[in-house]
């Protein structure tokens, strides 16, 4: 099993910056691809980035591209999610997601392990 805990969430205006962290731990040698997901009130889960843990191959959802950069430190099992020029339709709560013996992908069906969540809040 891998556990999952997210950090870094909080209430910023738009145009700010957070940054989101994602600590993994448990079986960790079997995570092949970390993603982050969102979930905004009324709103189905959908799929922001994703990482895969090998070679760094990121994948982004077309609403967070060139905003948006996901990255890994693989010695301490964490991803990050860096998140700039917020806007108010970020709002959402935010979830890591880690994939076992599979590479990148955007179904949250593919996902084994599951954070939490984040709440992020962006303020116009």
């Amino acid at each position: 099993q891998v556990q999952l805990v997210e950090s870094g969430g909080g209430l910023v205006q738009a145009g700010d910056s957070l940054r989101l962290s994602c600590a993994a731990s448990g079986r960790t040698s079997s995570i092949w691809t970390m993603g982050w997901f969102r979930q905004a009130p009324g709103k189905e889960r959908e799929f922001v980035a994703a990482v895969t843990w090998s070679l760094g191959v990121t994948n982004y959802a077309d609403s967070v591209k060139g905003r948006f950069t996901i990255s890994k430190d693989g010695a301490n099992h964490t991803v990050y999610l860096q998140m700039d020029s917020l806007k108010p339709a970020d709002n959402a709560v935010y979830y890591c997601a880690a994939r076992r013996w599979g590479y990148g992908t955007r179904l949250i069906e593919d996902y084994d392990s599951w954070g939490q969540g984040t709440q992020v809040t962006v303020s116009s």
